[in-house]
């Protein structure tokens, strides 16, 4: 693949000034109308030899372009908020809205490579991050990505040539990009390095294009005429990859899994004159824990899902009241906005991950895709049988950062349901609670049964656990919930 960019291009000066209004002018006006069809996005990767000339691609292609809608994220040393963060953090944090052209300089490929150059990461590693990327990009272009990656690549005597006139004092003076020499000077050791990756991240989905950077005409034109293109074909929506035709993911068990809620024992209760002591001894040691110096270390991830009138908010409110209100943020999930929807499903919720020291409950959360959207037909069979994986790269991404992730299902009968939601008819202070939606998902019963059965089969792990909460009995339901939460931290912090 490299040696395919070693043969020597160039483009005259003349050719240039021909050629170059007229690609502006055509990515000029590809750039608005995928503007106002809201497509794509378009992201390119742009990365590759060091003295390439991939800063210099870069800005010129936000001079050819409207700056306000093509944005360039030079990814470098990690800041302190990110590094209070999962890696994966700070790149879903830069994605670019549906309509709109994000540019990553370097991204996730030179922070693989810099790793494993300082011996952070092993030789195994590396090929899980490796996969981990590709599960990533795939991710991407299922989500309606168009992904372009380039590799800008001199060969070792044009490398030569570039640290030679960038040595020279008069020119160091005027660059306006910097080159790390000594990284550069590294060329032998990089580059089976640098084959590597480009063979094993080079996919169907996502291909490197190699691009030849001694000649900056060249490499200009090249990398435009390639992002022109790309636009193009999404503005007309003609697929840049293979469309797939058999739902990924796993199919819903043949098994009669819904077993695992009917099997539930509703019938346990706590006595109502225990509770008080109950509910203060399990959030006082959930205080004392989330306050260990050891507790810095690591983040808190609480997920609540559950039946229509399980009790979500009240075990929610007793779990907070156990916490220092500075430490935690409560985030109430709804169906995603009009702005949300610019977006890659998850990208909401990776906003929201807490930092370490820190807590973020999810009053529902990223599971709305294999319930609500899976039974209201709200997305496509497709979308739901990938979510399964999806979601579970995303909470191992957290959980290896330090997270500790609780999640929790509320478990209601439909006779109690009920019952609920007519006391909430009668109580003034609840009526908002209760919506004609509520009712007419009731209808829907069996089908929100074998979502969450099926949720809990493929995405309960040893690392993300599901806790079935018996919640006919509030009582019950709120103090095993802070029991479980007590538990899991016990044993992480241990």
């Amino acid at each position: 693949m490299l040696e395919s960019a070693e043969v020597g291009h160039s483009v005259s000066k003349a050719s240039y000034a021909r050629r170059e209004p007229r690609l502006r002018e055509a990515l000029l006006n590809a750039q608005f109308d995928l503007m106002q069809a809201r497509k794509g996005p378009v992201l390119m990767i742009i990365t590759g030899v060091e003295g390439g000339g991939r800063s210099e691609t870069a800005n010129k292609l936000t001079e050819w372009m409207d700056p306000r809608h093509i944005h360039v994220t030079a990814f470098g040393t990690r800041s302190c908020e990110e590094l209070a963060r999962p890696p994966a953090w700070r790149y879903w944090r830069a994605l670019p809205p549906k309509g709109g052209i994000g540019v990553f300089l370097n991204a996730w490929y030179t922070e693989m490579l810099d790793a494993r150059v300082r011996g952070k990461l092993s030789a195994r590693d590396l090929e899980f991050y490796l996969q981990e990327t590709r599960l990533f990009e795939r991710m991407l272009v299922d989500e309606g990505f168009a992904l372009l990656k380039f590799w800008i690549h001199l060969s070792k005597p044009a490398l030569r040539e570039r640290l030679e006139e960038f040595d020279q004092h008069t020119r160091a003076r005027r660059a306006l990009f910097k080159i790390d020499t000594k990284r550069a000077r590294m060329y032998q050791t990089l580059r089976p390095l640098w084959e590597e990756m480009l063979r094993e991240t080079s996919t169907a989905d996502a291909p490197w294009i190699v691009v030849e950077g001694q000649d900056d005409h060249y490499r200009n034109l090249t990398v435009g005429t390639v992002l022109l293109d790309t636009m193009k074909r999404v503005i007309s929506d003609t697929p840049t990859g293979p469309r797939r035709t058999i739902s990924p993911g796993p199919a819903p068990s043949i098994v009669d899994n819904v077993k695992l809620l009917r099997s539930l024992d509703l019938t346990q209760r706590i006595p109502e004159a225990d509770y008080p002591k109950e509910i203060a001894k399990w959030q006082s040691r959930l205080a004392e824990l989330t306050q260990v110096k050891r507790f810095r270390d690591h983040s808190l991830v609480l997920a609540f899902e559950g039946a229509d009138a399980a009790g979500k908010g009240g075990a929610i409110r007793r779990v907070t009241g156990a916490l220092d209100a500075r430490q935690y943020v409560t985030v109430p999930t709804a169906a995603p906005t009009d702005a949300e929807k610019l977006f890659p499903y998850l990208w909401r919720f990776w906003l929201r991950v807490p930092p370490r020291g820190g807590i973020t409950i999810f009053d529902r959360t990223w599971y709305g895709r294999v319930l609500v959207e899976r039974v209201e037909g709200l997305c496509s069979e497709f979308d739901w049988r990938r979510a399964y994986d999806e979601i579970n790269q995303f909470e191992e991404q957290v959980v290896e950062d330090g997270a500790i992730v609780c999640k929790f299902w509320l478990q209601v009968s439909k006779s109690e349901q009920y019952r609920r939601f007519k006391a909430r008819e009668k109580t003034p202070f609840k009526r908002f609670k209760i919506t004609a939606e509520d009712w007419r998902n009731r209808s829907k019963w069996d089908a929100y049964q074998q979502a969450v059965a099926d949720m809990v089969d493929q995405t309960s792990s040893e690392l993300a656990p599901w806790t079935l909460v018996e919640a006919e009995d509030k009582y019950f339901a709120r103090v095993k919930i802070l029991k479980t939460i007590v538990r899991r931290l016990t044993e992480a912090l241990d």
